[in-house]
């Protein structure tokens, strides 16, 4: 899970190839194969052929208060030079039948820096910085290092960067949730996914601000990240992602090639 499920994990989203920005696809309709007449038969008068109506797409009415808030959600985070957040985090073992919750801080900056601080249950430091996925373990003195490729990211996790468009991939809904302090969005990807099943974000109606969002595995896991007394554009520095492990850690560098 370290490497290969890190965004899943830490940013509540997974990491997927693009996929189509629509689901429309272009009904072809297919005559059926003329039959030749009999032999030694009158051909029959040929009758003007009906009109046969093509059957018409399911169409599914958005809510205009769900586009409405995608919008000023998606032009928040755009318009966001950097924020910094506490969280929680709740994943739920499906097969398993229990909870690990974990909290921590989490600070982000254009382009492309995230870092992530785990607190509690242990000591752990995630960072994000372009390419390159750091992952620092204070109680194993290891670091991993790993490469990730951002253009293959989804809009799930791009739109926090202010870049992709969620209706793109996602058909998006609106929730039900009686403990939600704001709007329940709902997204099922367009396409099948093979790494995860739903994605749900819960907004603030008045900031457009993302205040949970939960990743659902294809074995119905729930992976759930509240973000607690988010700020925006309070200067964070670049030299913050930088991680300086202490004498004697094992780093282990898996973007190089043996």
């Amino acid at each position: 899970m370290y490497l290969g499920k890190l965004l899943v994990t830490l940013l509540a989203a997974p990491v997927i190839a693009p996929v189509p920005s629509t689901l429309a696809q272009q009904v072809v309709a297919q005559a059926p194969a003329q039959q030749a007449p009999a032999p030694a038969q009158a051909a029959p008068k040929a009758e003007a052929p009906k009109a046969v109506e093509a059957p018409k797409a399911a169409e599914k009415k958005v809510d205009p208060e769900v586009l409405g808030l995608v919008a000023r959600m998606q032009a928040f985070y755009e318009k966001t030079q950097d924020f910094t957040s506490e969280f929680k985090q709740d994943y739920k073992y499906k097969a398993l039948r229990r909870t690990q919750t974990s909290t921590g801080k989490v600070s982000y900056k254009k382009p492309g820096l995230m870092r992530w601080e785990y607190e509690k249950p242990s000591s752990r430091t995630f960072v994000l910085a372009g390419e390159k996925v750091y992952a620092y373990d204070p109680g194993a003195q290891t670091l991993s290092v790993g490469r990730i490729d951002t253009t293959q990211l989804s809009a799930s996790v791009t739109f926090l960067f202010g870049q992709g468009k969620l209706a793109d991939e996602f058909s998006i809904s609106k929730g039900t949730c009686k403990d939600c302090k704001g709007m329940l969005l709902v997204l099922d990807p367009l396409k099948a996914e093979p790494r995860f099943r739903q994605v749900r974000l819960e907004v603030d109606p008045k900031t457009a601000q993302v205040l949970k969002s939960t990743v659902v595995d294809p074995d119905g896991s729930e992976n759930t990240i509240a973000f607690l007394n988010l700020k925006t554009n309070v200067g964070v520095a670049a030299d913050s992602f930088k991680l300086n492990p202490p004498e004697g850690t094992r780093i282990d560098d898996f973007t190089k090639r043996k």
